[in-house]
């Protein structure tokens, strides 16, 4: 039986294998690692840039390995990930040549995308690159939130800087295959189109976000599942702060990841989960013994991952519904025993086969309602069990 939703027929070539990929890794890191008090920290305590500067005579990560950052992504199931090359507090992980402010010329003495870049490329691992757009360093940048832009403020320079080193970063780091803006306030000023323009030019077939000022490729709701028409990827955290906070203890079970994973999946959306790495460059123990197991899940399941989207049929209030490779699925959000009964179901249901196991159950269906008998008395799996299920070819 063929499974393809209405969305799938449009997804543009060049992101295909965005939308098969569904998992990603996103990572904070920058000078406000080393101070362990969150990447807002900056605005949040209203640092002026000479004090905030001062971080950077401190900032030489010896145990940075991005090496090790890419195999923890694959052994997650991750598929790609974006490093904050620059965030609003205006630091460079590369060596730019329009700011000084930049771990080449500080203490660092290192072009850590460029080290990024290769441990990616090395592994095979698809490799995007965050970039913010404003800096607060620039006059009129950095404001109490909500408060209006000064009159008469001279965002210029800003936005040149923003287009030389998004040149900076098309040319020189290979291969890029995600361009993942952020912090395009205030609106309007920044060239977007021509911006964009640029870097297709440069990349020919990157995937460019929605944070540019433009609608770009894909839609990233922050911290909440939000579907739309189009692909889309809700980025999350760990735990409650993006850049690494020493306070931060109150991280997501990998139970709970692995829902929010597979309700974004069901909804024809992406998941970019983010960890923290400290000043020096390691990801902490705790995010560490979240991310294995899920990864350990993922590839026991790996078949309603990677490529899974909308299903063609659904059970209210029973489960996830998804479809991936031809394949329909049903995932309940609690295990009923030896028999799952739900309604509403317009398709005649032929067999199931629980996924972890590979058991075959008996189907029965009456109209609407469909049982399925045969089931292990207990879940194999204290998450999730995914369990296909064949459906009769509709004719047309």
């Amino acid at each position: 039986m063929s499974v393809t939703s209405r969305s799938e027929s449009t997804i543009p070539d060049h992101m295909r294998w965005f939308v098969e990929a569904r998992f990603g890794m996103f990572i904070h890191w920058g000078l406000y690692s080393l101070a362990a008090r969150g990447e807002w920290m900056m605005h949040q305590e209203h640092i002026p840039n000479d004090e905030y500067a001062l971080l950077a005579k401190q900032f030489n990560p010896q145990h940075y390995d991005p090496r090790d950052w890419v195999r923890v992504a694959q052994d997650a199931g991750m598929k790609y990930m974006v490093l904050t090359t620059r965030h609003h507090d205006g630091f460079c992980l590369w060596d730019s040549k329009v700011s000084a402010f930049s771990s080449a010329k500080t203490a660092a003495k290192r072009d850590l995308v460029a080290e990024y870049a290769e441990a990616c490329h090395a592994a095979g691992m698809r490799m995007g690159l965050y970039y913010s757009l404003i800096d607060w360093r620039f006059p009129g940048a950095m404001r109490p939130m909500g408060e209006p832009v000064p009159p008469g403020t001279d965002f210029s320079a800003m936005v040149e800087q923003a287009h030389a080193q998004v040149r900076e970063l098309m040319t020189g780091y290979g291969k890029v295959d995600i361009l993942w803006y952020d912090g395009p306030w205030p609106s309007g000023i920044w060239r977007s189109d021509e911006l964009n323009a640029m870097a297709c030019q440069l990349q020919p077939g990157i995937v460019i976000n929605d944070r540019s000022d433009t609608p770009g490729d894909y839609g990233t709701p922050e911290g909440h599942i939000a579907p739309e028409s189009r692909p889309w990827e809700s980025c999350m955290m760990i735990g409650d702060t993006w850049g690494y906070n020493s306070g931060d203890r109150n991280n997501k079970t990998p139970c709970q990841i692995l829902h929010i994973l597979l309700s974004c999946v069901a909804q024809g959306g992406n998941l970019l989960l983010n960890v923290s790495p400290d000043g020096d460059g390691r990801i902490p123990r705790d995010q560490l013994d979240i991310l294995r197991p899920v990864g350990d899940w993922i590839r026991r399941h790996s078949e309603v991952i990677y490529g899974g989207g909308r299903s063609t049929f659904s059970a209210p209030g029973l489960g996830w519904t998804l479809a991936a490779h031809g394949k329909e699925y049903l995932i309940p959000h609690r295990w009923h025993g030896s028999s799952l009964t739900f309604g509403w179901c317009r398709k005649k249901a032929k067999s199931a086969r629980v996924v972890s196991t590979g058991q075959i159950a008996r189907v029965e269906q009456k109209d609407d309602r469909v049982w399925i008998h045969g089931l292990p008395v207990h879940a194999p799996d204290p998450w999730a069990n995914p369990i296909e299920i064949v459906f009769q070819e509709e004719r047309s």
